[in-house]
């Protein structure tokens, strides 16, 4: 192991994640948070509320790791099990923490709530631990030690976990281990598939340094390339992966879309600002999915004016003016449809830029001429639109989020497109 390299493993526990009932986002957003201060996650590993499986992943990621990270199975029920077995695990004792108990107490009180003995018993933890209080809930945080490494225990409630994982955690990782920097630069591209990329800067790819990595991470038809370096020297590291970046860029400047590790809405939200402008979405078979990416942005508001989900032929003739006419002969899913509805939304909004969406997701609906998948995108300003028929070979939803993807991109090369004019 590199000597400015450490490693930690992330144990999450729970049926509930094994079966996919629960969606583990404690891992990840762990991993991240991890990453910015130096440290690499090498493996995350999820398991049963079964205290041998629990105990094996303890023995086995402390072999790999210098921090082992567990979260999960600290709640009042009996499928919790955590606790008791970290204390079996480490050789300890289990004890009342007066100040978790007095914690807990003041939470019911608060809430005027009645509180039970299965409650107060959150205040119990080995003696072999340190406490990281909880301040968003009633179970707390453990730290525990064996030899140089650190294990520390987490509740699996996302919100408390983040809470604790801020408050505590990442200050004292950073005061137990000399951390080296890791620092990223990531672009994202479109027009090109990951091979045709790594065909394209093969020369230069191999040129790196063995402490900078590049990788490339597809998703819905875009590539991001992503610089990794890691080292001890913060600003020769950084005027090193900079200068790289900038021969990457160089590299895929006809393809890149943004020179920024952030997600396309992002991106485009960032060019609407920039040019001072404003954007509305009508949205059929995307069901208001291209609305939600663009208010998942803070600060949003700046520039979305809102969207009319326009799912049935009566909401598209009412709200966005399309005529009867064409839904009968051309239908729903045609260039003449969705040319109307994207007159209809400029008309009824005051956005300089607009996106209509209409398509055939599936499972049903498709025909031989509009099979499943089928989708035409409207997009454009008020002085040009452009209608663009594409498809798609996914499940629903898959081709639901594509059409977003593409919607969004094809816009954002519209605006850019103008620049250049």
């Amino acid at each position: 192991m590199p000597e400015n390299k450490f490693y930690a493993s992330v144990i999450t526990i729970g049926d509930e994640l094994l079966i996919g009932q629960t969606i583990d986002t404690n891992s990840a957003w762990m991993a991240q948070e991890l990453n910015k201060i130096g440290v690499w996650v090498k493996r995350r590993v999820a398991v049963g509320d079964s205290r041998e499986d629990i105990w094996q992943a303890l023995d086995e990621e402390s072999k790999e790791s210098e921090i082992v990270l567990i979260t999960g199975g600290l709640g009042p029920t009996a499928d919790d099990i955590t606790k008791p077995l970290l204390c079996d695990y480490f050789g300890g004792k289990m004890i009342v923490n007066e100040k978790v108990l007095e914690h807990v107490k003041n939470i019911f009180i608060r809430l005027k709530r009645p509180i039970i003995d299965r409650n107060l018993k959150q205040a119990e933890v080995p003696d072999v631990c340190e406490v990281l209080m909880n301040m968003r809930g009633t179970a707390p945080g453990m730290l525990f030690r064996k030899g140089k490494k650190i294990y520390i225990s987490l509740p699996g409630v996302p919100y408390e976990m983040k809470g604790i994982f801020t408050d505590h955690v990442l200050s004292l990782i950073q005061k137990e281990f000399q951390l080296p920097y890791i620092i990223h630069r990531t672009l994202l591209t479109a027009g090109a598939g990951e091979s045709f990329i790594a065909e394209r800067i093969q020369n230069w790819e191999a040129k790196l340094p063995e402490h900078i990595k590049l990788a490339y991470l597809p998703n819905y038809g875009l590539v991001r390339l992503r610089l990794t370096a890691h080292g001890l020297e913060k600003e020769s590291l950084e005027k090193e992966v900079n200068e790289l970046f900038d021969e990457l860029q160089e590299q895929v400047k006809d393809i890149m879309v943004v020179n920024e590790d952030i997600p396309l809405e992002q991106a485009l939200g960032n060019l609407l600002i920039e040019k001072n402008k404003s954007l509305a979405t009508a949205e059929s078979c995307s069901g208001g999915y291209i609305a939600h990416l663009l208010t998942s942005v803070p600060g949003s508001s700046m520039y979305f004016k809102g969207t009319v989900v326009a799912y049935s032929y009566d909401a598209k003739e009412t709200i966005l003016g399309v005529n009867h006419e064409t839904l009968e002969i051309k239908g729903a899913v045609s260039e003449e449809t969705i040319t109307e509805m994207f007159d209809g939304l400029m008309r009824i909004t005051t956005a300089e830029y607009g996106i209509a969406t209409s398509g055939v997701m599936g499972p049903t609906g498709g025909t031989d001429d509009k099979p499943v998948g089928t989708v035409w995108i409207a997009y454009g300003s008020r002085e040009k639109m452009i209608a663009k028929r594409l498809h798609f070979r996914f499940e629903r939803m898959k081709n639901i989020e594509l059409t977003a993807v593409n919607a969004l991109l094809l816009l954002l090369q519209f605006i850019k497109s103008e620049e250049v004019k």
